[in-house]
């Protein structure tokens, strides 16, 4: 059986309320995460966060399957939950969210995943990175089109402008991870908001994993580094970080 550790932090930031939600549900063989980003005039991204969350997590827990098919069910579940909201609210705002899912088998050390928008997952091996999620995101469409680097992310005027939400009246596009992939013994998955990785360059992920002894040691420098670089009215930022197994620290071996 698989030992599964979870740590996280959900902060305001400096905005007025925390659109942010971050939620997780685990049992001895299945568990799953969820983080969603909401956005919407008066509140109403806390609502659709919140909503995207609460049903992702109450559906896996009545039926804790792991699978491409799973997650992509909660996904959509999630979706329709904040549309139908959005229905019974006709004068209400044009709420909508993003979210990242991810689902591990604590038996089989099977994990998938799915994400809308722009909160992203890692999946860092040997404290490297070595599975990202792709953006829905006009900037993203422009970087995979050869309009620009992958810095372009971070820096373009409209970087905010997603391609894919949950609770936009568009057509959904999820990405899925697809088939299982096997975990192994030190792996270590972060989700998190843009608030989050916009501040916290891939590179510099990299090496405070090597350097932290901890999750938390990890998560809470990386959260020093967002406060430290944000702007003014810099937005919510929310880190998810679940480890399988020991978070031990890689050492490389020295031969004589």
């Amino acid at each position: 059986m698989l030992a599964l550790k979870t740590t996280y932090t959900s902060q305001t930031g400096q905005r007025k309320r925390n659109e942010d939600t971050c939620g997780y549900w685990t049992s001895d063989t299945a568990c799953c995460w969820v983080v969603s980003d909401g956005a919407g005039g008066h509140g109403s991204g806390d609502v659709a966060s919140q909503l995207v969350v609460n049903t992702a997590l109450e559906q896996f827990s009545s039926q804790q399957e792991v699978s491409e098919q799973a997650v992509t069910d909660l996904t959509t579940g999630a979706h329709a939950a904040v549309m139908a909201h959005k229905h019974s609210n006709p004068d209400g705002d044009d709420m909508h969210a993003t979210v990242a899912v991810l689902l591990i088998d604590a038996e089989t050390g099977n994990a998938v995943w799915a994400h809308v928008g722009d909160t992203r997952l890692y999946l860092f091996r040997r404290r490297k990175i070595a599975l990202q999620t792709r953006d829905h995101s006009l900037v993203q469409q422009l970087v995979d089109a050869g309009y620009g680097g992958e810095d372009i992310i971070r820096t373009h005027p409209q970087r905010n402008m997603l391609t894919s939400a949950i609770g936009s009246g568009d057509e959904l596009t999820i990405s899925v991870s697809g088939a299982p992939v096997l975990v192994e013994e030190g792996d270590v998955f972060l989700m998190c908001t843009d608030g989050w990785w916009e501040y916290v360059e891939e590179r510099v992920m990299e090496q405070m994993l090597q350097d932290a002894n901890t999750a938390q040691e990890w998560l809470d420098v990386m959260a020093a580094r967002v406060e430290a670089s944000a702007k003014e009215n810099a937005d919510n930022y929310t880190a998810v970080v679940v480890v399988v197994g020991e978070f031990a620290r890689v050492t490389t071996a020295i031969r004589t």
